[in-house]
This record gives C-alpha cells, sequence and structure tokens, in this order.
C-alpha cells in the first residue's frame, strides 16, 4: 500500500511547515488527487488517520479533491475527459492528446493554528 508512504510524506512536509509558521495545533489539510496517479482517496485517508492517531496532530480532518482525466485535442483544440483512457479525440478522432489533468498529486493547503 503505497498510500501509507505518501501520508507519511505529507506528515513530513506538514510538520515543517508548521514548525516553520510557529503554529501548533492542525485542523484541515487539503490534497488533489488526480485519477491517473492510482492513489485510493480512502486508503489515503485511512493511512493519514492512523498515521496521526495519538499524536499531536490528532483530529485533524484531509480533505481530497478527485481531479479526473482530462486532454486537449491538438487537432481541433477540443478538451475532454478521458473515458476508459481512450486515447482519441472524442469530436475529431485526433491522435495528439495532451493531458491536462488528472496526473496531480498536490498538496493544496495546510490549516493550523
Amino acid at each position: 500500500m503505497h498510500e501509507m508512504g505518501i501520508a507519511k510524506s505529507l506528515l513530513e512536509i506538514i510538520k515543517r511547515e508548521m514548525k516553520k509558521s510557529k503554529v501548533k495545533r492542525l485542523k484541515k489539510v487539503r490534497v488533489k488527487i488526480g485519477e491517473l496517479t492510482a492513489v485510493e482517496p480512502e486508503a489515503l485517508r485511512f493511512c493519514f488517520e492512523a498515521s496521526i492517531k495519538d499524536t499531536d496532530l490528532d483530529g485533524a480532518r484531509l480533505e481530497i479533491e478527485d481531479v479526473p482525466l482530462t486532454g486537449k485535442c491538438h487537432d481541433c483544440r477540443t478538451r475532454f475527459r478521458f473515458h476508459h483512457f481512450v486515447s482519441l479525440c472524442p469530436v475529431c478522432g485526433g491522435k495528439k492528446i495532451e493531458k491536462l489533468t488528472g496526473t496531480e498529486l498536490d498538496l493544496v493547503s495546510i490549516e493550523a493554528v
């Protein structure tokens, strides 16, 4: 389960930023997870909560925004959501597709006091 490694990495970043900002209590963490990252949001939430249990971060909430896999066709400039990971433009059938979203694994914000 690579979600545990991701949770631990998030917590290292969070602790470092909290120390820099001289805040003590973590309230909320927001992350974006792209559809193509193979990160299971509920598994990440479980690992995050297990990692902070009985620590000074216990009680913090993890908010997860799921980001769909989207692309843009270079031929007709259509923006679209990938379905079943088919890499063809649904409008013109073009094969030159740029991935726009869906590969994110971003720490968006930390709310602490």
